[in-house]
């Protein structure tokens, strides 16, 4: 129980971040029979869309919607004095898996040569590559050891989202609510906006 107490934080991010992955497999048949292939289950995804673009948006959705949410832990701390680092890290890891699992989508239907032939699409793979050693380093025993350093890697977070949104954007799909979310909390970070607010809240 005390492990639970402890812990049931990140727990949570973790049980919210893996449930939207059971849509994703229906959508997928994975064939063990003859060593292992994967193949998608038309007429299952709804809404008028492929199976195909169903994992696109699914995947892409999740990957923003919880890098959002990373960036919006500072603003809750300096709003309300609530901070949770472990969730943090939870929320961090849950992003760049939803990132990393949207970017293989992309590469098994479309390969990895595709990356390169649009701008929408660079910028979402160099968004990727900013995700993995903040993925790795997401945990207390990097905090540990990297000591110091560990705050500046995970500074590229803000690249990592910036280049997202702009993956977004430059796709035409519903960005906006999510650079509202984004801006306002980099003009809560701004020095004089946050020392504000902590006066406000003595």
């Amino acid at each position: 129980m005390s492990f639970i107490k402890k812990n049931y934080g990140w727990m949570l991010v973790a049980l919210i971040g893996v449930l939207p992955i059971i849509p994703l497999l229906n959508l997928v048949t994975l064939n063990f029979s003859n060593g292992f292939s994967i193949s998608l289950v038309e007429g299952t995804a709804g809404e008028g869309k492929s199976s195909l673009e169903m994992l696109y948006h699914i995947s892409g959705e999740f990957a923003i919607r919880w890098m959002t949410a990373v960036l919006t832990c500072t603003p809750f701390f300096i709003l309300f004095g609530v901070n949770n680092l472990f969730v943090r890290q939870a929320m961090g890891i849950t992003a760049a898996v939803w990132s990393f699992i949207h970017f293989i989508i992309f590469i098994w239907a479309e390969g990895f040569a595709e990356t390169f032939t649009e701008a929408n699409y660079i910028a979402g793979f160099i968004a990727v590559l900013i995700l993995i050693p903040l993925f790795f380093t997401s945990n207390r025993k990097a905090m540990k050891k990297l000591k110091k350093n560990w705050k500046k890697i995970q500074t590229y977070a803000y690249g990592a989202i910036i280049l997202s949104l702009l993956h977004v954007i430059l796709l035409e799909k519903t960005w906006l609510i999510y650079g509202i979310i984004v801006g306002l909390g980099f003009i809560i970070r701004l020095p004089f906006v946050k020392n504000k607010i902590f006066e406000f809240r003595k």
